[in-house]
Formats: C-alpha cells, structure tokens, sequence
C-alpha cells in the first residue's frame, strides 16, 4: 500500500498493506457490510451477480443472480438492501435475504440510463445517480451488459431523489457530465457527488424538502493523471470523506483539506466501512476485494 501527498492520512490508517480478502471476479463495485449478519455484500457487474463474503473466509457465495448488473448499494433504515441495476435500469429494493422489487425504473416516461450508486437520508429519501456507463461498451463482455438494443432515452445524466415511501423520480440535478458516487456529510445537511467524467466533486445544500442547492467544487482531479477518477465514497464518523479516485483512495476533511491518498495492488473502483466496529474499510478493486484497518469509524448505512 503506497501513501502519497501524506498530510495526516498515515496517522488514520492501522494497516501497513492491503489483505485480499477474495478474487477471481469480473469487476468489483458496490460494497455493503452487513451488520445483521456479520458479512459483505459486492457485485460482480459483468457477471450479473451479488456476492456475500463472511471473516474468515477466502471465498465468496453467490447472494443474488441475475442482479440485473447491479453497481451501487446501500441499506435503509429498515436494513433493506437497496441497490442500482445497469441491465435492470431501475432501483430495487428488497429485505435482506429476500426478492428485490422495484422503486423506480423511469423518469417522465423514459428509462434510465444505468442507475449506477445510491445512498439514503434518514428521512426515507432516495437519492441515486444516473450516468451511461451501462449502456456503453466498457470491455468485452460487458456491450452493453446483455441488453440487446438498449439506447439512451433521457438527454442528460441526472441525479434523482426518490420521495420516502414513493415510486417516483424527482430530477435534483441534470448538470453533471457522468454523476458517480455520492455521499451524505455527517449532519446530512450536504450531499457530496461526484463527476466520474469531469473528475471532480462537487458539494449540495441539502433542504428541508430535500432539494439540492449550490454545487461548489470540493475536490478537483482534473489535473491528476494517475489512474482513476472520482467514483465510490464514503463518510466517517468525524466528517471526513473518503473517495475512490486519480491515485487511490483521497481522504478530505469537511473544510476541503486533503490528508492524502493511499493506492492498492489493484486500483479500488468504490469502498465502504464495516466490521465489528465499523473502522474496516473493505476496497472492491476490479478483480478483487481488500481489507485495510483504520483508526476512524465509518458511518453506518441507513443510521439516523
């Protein structure tokens, strides 16, 4: 594990490497620990599956095939799995361990693009984005994830809030080349999302009806050439974003402050807290997924 431009990271970090937890996967995304059950969920997106893997274990079981291409999940409040499906062009949501059904597949008419990553308030409200990589031909076997024909419908790449309890889009943003991952800060008061396709993160006020203000730019990699770009993140306990991008994983204080970045063996496309404690940071990192022990906490799924 290699730390770069180190203002502070190091000091968060108990792991001097990466532990490769399993391989032998498509292309990893979307990480979810599981409290309840003492595991990590993660798709496998080319493959069309959701894998669970348990501590202790140098392996994965298949928790759901189809998953539709499944990209981004999260949990609610209730502890149901909520997850973006490319090949499904819907939001799905389903108690664990049980059938997904869908929230929403449609925006004034037309499908989604691919809905790609999801988090929710603690009011109930879905917020997810929408950009085209699952319609575009990412790499063999992937064209365009087994949907014969399947074509843009919408003109832009939105970011959408879903009402809590509803089965309905609201557009909150339509200003974003290719809308990523997204994160709530601490006191939900701002929704950070990032531009996997300007590579920058930009950071929302968050309104009591749930709309979204300003857009200032929080982290800007545009002249970052290492590999990656801004995708999947995360919020620890003391405010600090934690970001898949160019070079690894960034860690941000809330005033924009960048303590740094650490790489891994395999470039980590997304990552969330987990364990006993919630101070794991699980890495899904395209073939594989990894394990890297801090010395901060996460900010549970679906807590209020």
């Amino acid at each position: 594990m290699d730390i770069t431009n180190d203002q502070g990271l190091g000091e968060l970090l108990r792991s001097d490497s990466e532990e490769q937890l399993c391989t032998g996967f498509g292309f990893t995304e979307g990480p979810v620990w599981i409290a309840s059950d003492d595991c990590l969920l993660f798709s496998d997106i080319p493959g069309s599956r959701t894998h669970r893997w348990r501590p202790g274990t140098d392996t994965a079981e298949v928790y759901r095939e189809p998953s539709g291409h499944a990209n981004g999940m999260t949990l609610d409040a209730s502890g149901a799995l909520i997850a973006c499906e490319h090949s499904g062009r819907r939001v799905s949501r389903g108690a664990y361990d049980a059938a997904m059904e869908s929230v929403v597949e449609r925006y004034d008419g037309s499908l989604f693009n691919s809905p790609n990553d999801v988090v929710v308030h603690s009011s109930g409200a879905i917020y997810f984005t929408d950009p085209t990589y699952g319609l575009q031909p990412a790499r063999p076997g992937w064209e365009p994830f087994g949907v014969p024909g399947a074509v843009q419908e919408l003109a832009f790449q939105g970011v959408y809030r879903v009402a809590p309890g509803g089965d309905t889009a609201e557009l909150v943003n339509d200003e974003f080349t290719q809308p990523n991952g997204l994160a709530f800060s601490r006191d939900q008061s701002v929704l950070y999302i990032g531009d996997s396709g300007d590579k920058i993160i930009r950071q929302f006020n968050v309104a009591a009806d749930g709309t979204l203000s300003g857009g200032d730019l929080f982290v800007d990699m545009r002249d970052d050439d290492r590999p990656g770009v801004p995708d999947g993140m995360k919020i620890d306990e003391e405010g600090r974003l934690w970001t898949t991008g160019a070079g690894g994983v960034w860690v941000i204080e809330a005033d924009g402050t960048v303590l740094g970045q650490f790489e891994t063996a395999e470039h980590a496309a997304n990552l969330t807290f987990g364990g006993s404690d919630f101070s794991s940071l699980f890495l899904t990192a395209q073939t594989s997924v990894y394990r890297v022990e801090t010395a901060v906490r996460g900010v549970v799924p679906g807590s209020r």
